[in-house]
């Protein structure tokens, strides 16, 4: 059956993806803050990547698919930026005033007053809740003597590019105002373009230049997400397929960089299948809601 005719429902696996998601990445990041080092969580050594950071590609793929869908059938910048708005930030602000001000107060080393007077306290508070410029990760005297010292809420990191991935795609959508009869199938163009390229570049990074920014890896699976929502009626999803990826990647295991090109074509897949072909009695999860979004700040 075509990805197309799952889609149009909300009966899906996303909210238990997520979850697992979430989980997986708390689990990642205690080894990190238990040892000083995220050397020592075991994917890292034998896949070249941390069950976190698988979690963070399922989540931005998930997201590609799902804010693309969004803004297609709103076809509103307003009512597409407002939506956004909503899922991201009233939850980010009420946890970071928690933080900030109850888990800070209790746990930094510093006289109360001194801590809450402080600059750095203020200027955490403002970068994480705006988001744009990048995150902050130290709160004045907060977890200095932990192994991974200073580290307040790491998995901060991920929510700008997020928020980029948002204006990038509001913004193609935005400028091709220009062209209204051709609108629709240049936004398709260029996002399956976007994934196309990003592709590429990171496949060339991974082999022949070696750069620390997670920004592109980021961008090619929210757009490899958005180009699975653009090209839904294209994509049939089987079961033979999906056995037959995972086999790859159980093989490819062997070698890191052959584990690294199987997983880059076949994990925003093997996650549509997972989200929508499975049913039954999995499918009750859904009565909880989804948690994950908080679990992860």
């Amino acid at each position: 059956m075509k990805l197309s005719n799952y889609s149009q429902g909300r009966d899906n696996n996303f909210n238990l993806i997520r979850i697992v998601a979430a989980l997986a990445v708390l689990v990642t990041h205690s080894f990190a803050l238990a040892t000083g080092t995220g050397d020592a969580e075991p994917l890292q050594r034998t896949l070249g990547m941390t069950m976190g950071s698988i979690a963070v590609d399922v989540f931005f793929i998930a997201s590609g698919f799902l804010v693309t869908s969004s803004l297609l059938n709103r076809q509103s910048i307003i009512e597409f930026i407002w939506a956004r708005v909503l899922r991201i930030f009233p939850a980010l602000l009420m946890m970071l005033l928690l933080t900030v001000f109850v888990l800070g107060t209790l746990f930094t080393s510093l006289r109360t007053l001194i801590y809450l007077s402080s600059l750095k306290t203020y200027i955490y508070l403002v970068k994480c809740a705006t988001l744009f410029t990048g995150v902050a990760y130290e709160l004045p005297g907060v977890f200095y003597n932990n192994p991974y010292n200073s580290a307040v809420n790491g998995s901060l990191w991920t929510m700008p590019h997020e928020v980029r991935m948002y204006a990038i795609l509001a913004l193609v959508w935005l400028t091709l105002r220009i062209i209204p009869k051709f609108r629709l199938i240049g936004f398709k163009i260029i996002v399956v373009s976007f994934a196309s390229v990003a592709g590429i570049y990171i496949l060339a990074r991974h082999f022949y230049f070696h750069s620390g920014s997670q920004f592109y890896k980021l961008f090619y699976m929210f757009f490899v997400g958005s180009t699975f929502y653009i090209l839904r009626e294209y994509i049939v999803l089987t079961r033979w397929l999906f056995w037959f990826l995972i086999i790859v990647l159980s093989v490819a295991t062997s070698n890191i960089d052959a584990f690294f090109i199987a997983y880059l074509f076949s994990i925003a897949y093997i996650l549509f299948y997972l989200a929508y072909v499975p049913s039954g009695f999995i499918r009750i999860y859904n009565q909880l809601g989804d948690y994950s979004y908080g679990i992860y700040i």
